[in-house]
């Protein structure tokens, strides 16, 4: 049963399980921070994705990814990062009250530090929203109980001349593909809001920062052979 993660008891809970974690932080430098928007949409519970620009350059251009970017000298820290990012993107103004708290910082494939910052934004309309078209080709939302379901759920070994590398969540069978970094911070997030609901499909689930993560004891597939409807394998 999905529980009610937009109720103010729910997000009493997570900003306490999140409090350690968001003053240590904070107070760290960061290379980029990323805002993970819980929102409602038609009084569901969703979480709001970006589809890149396919005009931006870089490997990442057309990936869904959350709003966010680089740090900048002048931000006051990882917060202010996301925040504004956030506004650049998608002219969304979020008061930093509505920040709950720093889910575990990611890494990149340079190394670089990427922490995402949990907010509430209340009841939202994806289409009203005005993207950058210069950042971001559209804006949506996925239900919280769509992310939740078994099916929708999948995984990636990234492989490196035939050889495996590690293993990343995938959720699937929305407008977009959620994988990579994006699909990561999904999972830190869906754990912190449905304990115990939300189960990580793998054992051993292996990817930068996601150590002392708790997984079910189900077996790996063997390494770049995965044979699952759900799973995908992708080289490097």
């Amino acid at each position: 049963m999905l529980p009610d993660c937009l109720s103010a008891e729910g997000e009493l809970r997570c900003r306490r399980l999140l409090a350690g974690a968001t003053a240590r932080l904070r107070a760290r430098p960061a290379s980029a921070a990323v805002l993970v928007p819980l929102c409602s949409v038609r009084g569901v519970p969703a979480l709001l994705y970006t589809l890149r620009s396919s005009r931006l350059t870089g490997r990442h251009k057309g990936d869904v990814s959350f709003p966010g970017g680089k740090c900048d000298p002048a931000d006051q820290d990882v917060v202010h990062t996301a925040l504004r990012e956030t506004q650049e993107e998608l002219g969304l103004a979020v008061p930093e009250e509505h920040v709950w708290g720093l889910l575990r910082p990611v890494y990149d494939q340079q190394k670089a530090t990427v922490v995402p910052v949990l907010a509430g934004v209340g009841p939202l309309d994806p289409q009203s929203l005005r993207p950058n078209l210069e950042e971001v080709d559209e804006v949506f939302a996925l239900p919280l109980a769509h992310l939740l379901q078994t099916q929708n759920q999948g995984y990636t070994h990234f492989c490196q001349r035939g050889h495996f590398r590690y293993t990343l969540p995938v959720f699937l069978h929305g407008p977009h593909r959620v994988w990579g970094l994006t699909a990561v911070i999904t999972e830190f997030a869906l754990q912190l809001l449905a304990p115990g609901t939300y189960q990580p499909r793998l054992a051993g689930l292996s990817y930068p920062g996601a150590e002392g993560l708790a997984h079910p004891q189900q077996p790996l597939v063997s390494p770049c052979q995965a044979s699952s409807t759900s799973g995908l394998n992708k080289g490097l």
